[in-house]
């Protein structure tokens, strides 16, 4: 098959499905973590919740990795939506029986969180198969804000289904977008499996494992990236996790203030999307990566700063139009620097480090919140932000892995 041919439609089914089953999968998380806060009104329950949330995802994903590496990744991505889909319906079951416990969600989340540690590796390595590489850029930026748009809609959607309905509604109503989904991966998207999933393996599993721990160890660009990425999710995470509380702390504990972050921060991501899809960034996109860094690091300072409510707003929305105009050329320059046979693991452990950095992060920034005055941490986090960035441009190796020519 010729993706030159055929790319703009097996692109356009691609993104179809994973918006439609992306949408389910937000409706049902907010909806459990709606339901156990509103039952328990308990902290300690929404710790263990996030920890069934992110847990199965950080150990799986290294071994997921090697899988969208070694077998079709398409057909992983079906069995992963199927997996989550089967969970959420044997769950609504539970519940519509009248089995209503709240372990059953702890147990609920940690299955659909071995879902998405099988997809997301996959989900990485499978675009760069079906779409040319001078229109990653623009795709990989079109899904980011199809994805920022779903954030948006999603939890107004499930706090309305939470209001109008029962829990069991939303179970349900995802298990048909995850069908929908699988449905026009099976019958509609056709395209080959990779070379290696087509070849007979020769080594063994964990000799596969070593082998992309290896590549990305020996490959300086990638070995950098990721280290730059590791300290960039412990710089962002008290912006990420602690600004409602911010907000309630010194600005009111008014629930439209909550809601006006989100929304604020969920149309600007979209935005952001829109922006490098169309823009397409700086040439070498290491530039385009420290601009959007730069942003968020002073949007950062602003936040502990700002002492007007309507600014605070503005700042959150400048935050969220950065995040996509940096996570699209990241994505990028994986995709495109990366051999395809190593994609499924180097999007292993980038999705190891994405899924822990920051929960563990939180370890110590959540007691020290109470402590220690949130915008104090913004401020910090914000002038670290700052210098990251400089060190960035500074970085002969990913300069040279950013530029056009490389």
């Amino acid at each position: 098959m010729d993706i030159n041919n055929n790319w703009k439609k097996n692109t356009t089914l691609f993104l179809t499905s994973q918006a439609i089953s992306f949408f389910g999968s937000m409706l049902v998380q907010y909806a459990i973590t709606w339901y156990i806060t509103l039952e328990t009104q308990s902290g300690i329950m929404m710790t263990i919740a996030i920890i069934c949330g992110f847990l199965p995802t950080f150990f799986l994903s290294p071994f997921s990795g090697v899988w969208a590496d070694r077998y079709n990744r398409k057909l992983l991505i079906i069995l992963s939506d199927s997996l989550i889909a089967l969970t959420t319906l044997i769950l609504a079951i539970l519940f519509f029986m009248g089995y209503d416990s709240i372990w059953l969600l702890f147990v609920a989340s940690a299955i659909r969180s071995i879902g998405a540690g099988i997809q997301m590796p996959a989900v990485g390595a499978f675009l760069p198969g079906i779409v040319p590489e001078d229109q990653l850029t623009r795709v990989n930026g079109i899904n980011s804000s199809i994805q920022s748009l779903v954030m948006l809609v999603s939890p107004m959607l499930s706090g309305a289904l939470l209001t109008l309905t029962t829990i069991e509604i939303v179970f349900f109503i995802d298990v048909v977008t995850a069908a929908i989904a699988v449905v026009i991966l099976l019958l509609f998207l056709h395209v080959p499996a990779h070379a290696k999933a087509l070849e007979k393996q020769k080594i063994g599993y964990f000799a596969d494992m070593r082998k992309g721990l290896n590549y990305i160890n020996n490959h300086g660009f990638v070995k950098t990236l990721f280290i730059f990425c590791a300290i960039y999710f412990v710089l962002v995470a008290p912006l990420s996790f602690l600004t409602p509380l911010q907000v309630t702390r010194s600005f009111g504990s008014d629930v439209w203030r909550l809601t006006a972050i989100e929304i604020a921060f969920s149309i600007g991501m979209t935005l952001g999307g829109i922006i490098i899809a169309s823009w397409g960034g700086f040439k070498n996109k290491l530039h385009t990566m420290v601009l959007s860094f730069f942003a968020v690091a002073v949007c950062t300072l602003g936040l502990g700063i700002i002492p007007v409510f309507g600014i605070y707003l503005f700042l959150m929305g400048l935050v969220g139009i950065a995040m996509p105009i940096f996570n699209t050329p990241f994505m990028v320059l994986i995709q495109q620097k990366v051999e395809p046979d190593f994609l499924g693991r180097v999007f292993g452990v980038l999705t190891t480090i994405s899924s822990s950095v920051m929960p563990l992060a939180m370890l110590v920034y959540g007691p020290v919140a109470d402590v220690v005055k949130i915008e104090w941490l913004l401020i910090v986090t914000g002038l670290l932000m700052l210098v990251q960035s400089f060190m960035m441009l500074r970085s002969k190796v990913l300069i040279e892995a950013g530029s056009p020519h490389s």
